[in-house]
């Protein structure tokens, strides 16, 4: 292990950033039942299609260095098992699975925790690195390839797999797809792979958004720059079976800061916080005791 490790002290980096926090939460929530998925396609043949897919693309050695950025589970580094795997995660709930799921395989692979902007490895030194489903996560993802850059050998080759995670949460037709994969699956009697997926990614998304979201609550943030924490008389949503529902002001976590629409004035339905009251209100207090649900 010490052999890939930088001498430079200077590039163990941890960003400790509002978004790699998220991030982190994320996938500790998540982090056994993806491993429940990985360990899934481990013991059937995506396991085989994805190291054909990968060997398709690698270069020619019988013996190749490889790193796994945001190995997760371990899917990676466990399939790629027989060459030198090193596998990094930010996550340790990710890594305890990882580990777990390599001594079920019986296989050695490097395990490193760090934030993949800044890793403590060496320069030059893979031949392959592989990646799945992390670039959607990266808050400087320009700054994460010119990191994964300096990793790579003379003649290495960097294979990125990813989607657009989450675009039914902003693109109407991508929604109508996700609610018909959801709707077949059910038909079919077929796994639904998106349940559990965290969909308040969009509140965090329109927080991360505030240019001073560090210093600001998030009644603040959103006040001045998403622009829907203005009065409103009731809002509408959608339950469980897709039907149309009605909540009032009262039943909302949110309270109105600063609103000038009708009706406006502090009362008891209509409760406006004071500024001071709004420095309160930061994220974690807005989401704190909240529990993810299935849809």
């Amino acid at each position: 292990m010490s052999s890939i490790l930088a001498e430079n002290n200077d590039l163990v980096v941890n960003e400790n950033t509002a978004l790699n926090q998220d991030v982190q939460r994320y996938w500790t929530h998540r982090a056994a039942e993806y491993s429940h998925i990985n360990a899934t396609e481990l013991a059937n043949a995506k396991r085989a299609r994805w190291l054909k897919k990968i060997m398709e693309y690698a270069p020619d050695a019988p013996l190749l260095r490889v790193l796994d950025i945001g190995t997760g589970p371990g899917f990676f580094a466990v399939a790629l098992a027989g060459h030198r795997v090193t596998a990094v995660d930010m996550t340790e709930a990710m890594l305890t699975e990882a580990r777990a799921n390599a001594a079920h395989y019986a296989v050695h692979v490097d395990f490193v925790s760090a934030d993949v902007h800044a890793m403590p490895l060496a320069d030059n030194q893979f031949d392959l690195i592989v990646t799945r489903n992390v670039t959607w996560n990266l808050a400087e993802p320009l700054r994460a390839y010119r990191e994964w850059r300096r990793l790579l050998a003379p003649g290495g080759r960097l294979l990125n797999f990813d989607a657009n995670w989450y675009l039914q949460l902003f693109d109407e037709s991508s929604r109508l797809g996700y609610l018909d994969d959801r709707a077949n699956a059910r038909y079919l009697g077929l796994e639904d792979h998106y349940v559990n997926t965290d969909i308040t990614n969009r509140l965090k998304n329109d927080y991360n958004r505030c240019p001073d979201m560090r210093q600001k609550s998030i009644a603040g943030c959103y006040q001045n720059n998403v622009g829907w924490l203005y009065g409103w008389d009731k809002m509408s949503g959608k339950d469980i079976k897709g039907e149309k529902i009605w909540f009032q002001p009262q039943d909302s976590r949110f309270f109105e800061y600063h609103s000038t629409g009708a009706g406006a004035e502090k009362n008891d339905g209509r409760r406006q916080l004071t500024v001071e009251q709004t420095a309160e209100y930061t994220k974690d207090k807005v989401l704190a005791g909240w529990t993810l649900t299935a849809p």
